[in-house]
């Protein structure tokens, strides 16, 4: 195990029964509170991905994307839950590992040709990475790769997105 996985593991705090029984929520909120354990995560995330704009995934995606936007020199763009963006906007529903949902983003958040990296802080079943794919695609503009915090295999959420590049910092 490397470093910066052992460092992401030991400060990402489970809560189970969150937001339902029977799930168990990774609380990246002490992680997010260690200045060099984040620092490294935004490297971690960025590292070896070439992009025009970052995705950030509501919510929490939100939190690792813009700092990643940032170091790479990016645009930031929000993918957020449906009825949150003012502007016209594409929208995409999922299903999740606790439910169903719709995500949108602005209709005009890329141009064509534009290299996006899509950024969140955990890859589950794959449905809300699968449906911020798409919503990229539609949009005419070209899908560097995902990169997420963690993934939890076991949900088998990589299968939901092939053909796209995929970088987890930590595979549990």
């Amino acid at each position: 195990m490397s470093q910066l996985e052992t460092t992401i593991l030991e400060r990402i705090r489970d809560v189970p029964d969150y937001p339902k029984p029977g799930v168990v929520f990774k609380d990246i909120t002490p992680l997010l509170a260690d200045h060099t354990a984040f620092h490294a995560v935004v490297d971690g995330l960025a590292d070896g991905f070439e992009a025009d704009k970052v995705v950030g995934i509501e919510a929490r995606g939100f939190i690792v994307a813009a700092p990643v936007a940032y170091r790479e020199g990016a645009g930031f763009v929000p993918v957020r839950k449906k009825g949150k963006l003012p502007a016209a906007v594409l929208e995409e529903s999922y299903d999740l590992e606790y439910g169903s949902a719709t995500i949108e983003v602005h209709d005009d958040a890329f141009s064509p040709g534009d290299r996006v990296l899509i950024v969140d802080d955990v890859l589950a079943t794959g449905g809300t990475a699968a449906a911020a794919v798409e919503l990229v695609r539609r949009a005419g503009a070209e899908v560097a790769g995902v990169a997420v915090l963690m993934e939890l295999a076991f949900l088998k959420g990589r299968e939901r997105l092939p053909g796209v590049e995929i970088r987890s910092l930590v595979i549990v």
